[in-house]
């Protein structure tokens, strides 16, 4: 089973890359971050006729999450953490696909900091790690997918120094993203991949063509499926395109067999 997270910056304006990444990748499950777009004005027809059906979570110009399966329609969970109340900002949705189940993650940004921004971010990122608790308390195998806005060491950035103000940066933000893997989350990429620099995000195309990027987007497993993780990668080509995603896909592979692997 092929799962991949892909922070989209605006699904309708990027539509045709995402459509050619879907058919080049063919991942069985994709989850999509800053789709910025209202649920109505979701592309869903777009993406059956590619081969997928999807479930999402948006919201006009900013955020909005979505989760596509390839050849099923995902059941949708939970859209919002159990703590969002009237919040009103579109950043987690939960689907079952088969026996698996799947996040769709989108923490706040926080810059500038310090400032509200930057305490809505780590308040939002404790009553996700909260829920994220809970979830292996359940016992079903899940994997938690999406841009997490966080650069967990400097071995993640090209530059530390020139970006050691910025939110994603911070160790109150490192602190918290430790505080999640500890719970026993694996970081797949970092697990099969320990001594190799990899970006999933560069800030603009200049940064892309010196390869000065970060590693923010992940893919964190639950500890029933850490065993099975067979294979993790960068689709790094897809943002060096016509009008790409400032993001890169990220996508892992699940040898089989696993505890959710069976029925695609």
């Amino acid at each position: 089973m092929k799962i991949a997270t892909y922070n989209v910056n605006g699904v309708n304006g990027r539509l045709p890359r995402l459509l050619e990444w879907l058919e080049e990748t063919r991942p069985d499950i994709a989850c999509l971050q800053e789709i910025k777009t209202s649920d109505p004005r979701f592309p869903i027809e777009a993406l059956r006729q590619a081969g997928y059906d999807a479930v999402w979570h948006g919201q006009p110009r900013h955020h909005g999450v979505a989760i596509l399966a390839r050849g099923e329609r995902p059941q949708e969970l939970r859209r919002g953490l159990p703590t969002d109340g009237d919040e009103g900002q579109a950043r987690y949705l939960e689907a079952r696909v088969g026996e698996l189940r799947i996040a769709s993650v989108y923490l706040p940004n926080g810059n500038p900091q310090p400032g509200p921004k930057f305490d809505h971010k780590l308040d939002w990122f404790a009553r996700f790690n909260r829920h994220a608790q809970q979830l292996l308390a359940d016992g079903q195998p899940t994997v938690l997918a999406g841009d997490f806005n966080v650069v967990p060491t400097d071995f993640d950035i090209d530059n530390a120094w020139a970006w050691q103000w910025d939110a994603v940066m911070q160790p109150q933000t490192r602190r918290a993203y430790e505080a999640l893997l500890a719970q026993g989350w694996t970081d797949a990429t970092r697990h099969l991949h320990p001594h190799e620099r990899i970006y999933t995000y560069w800030v603009h195309t200049e940064a892309f063509r010196r390869n000065a990027g970060f590693r923010m987007d992940f893919l964190l497993a639950s500890p029933d499926l850490r065993d099975h993780l067979a294979a993790t990668g960068v689709d790094t080509g897809h943002r060096g395109r016509e009008k790409p995603s400032d993001h890169a896909p990220v996508w892992l592979e699940l040898r089989s067999p696993s505890p959710a692997a069976g029925r695609l």
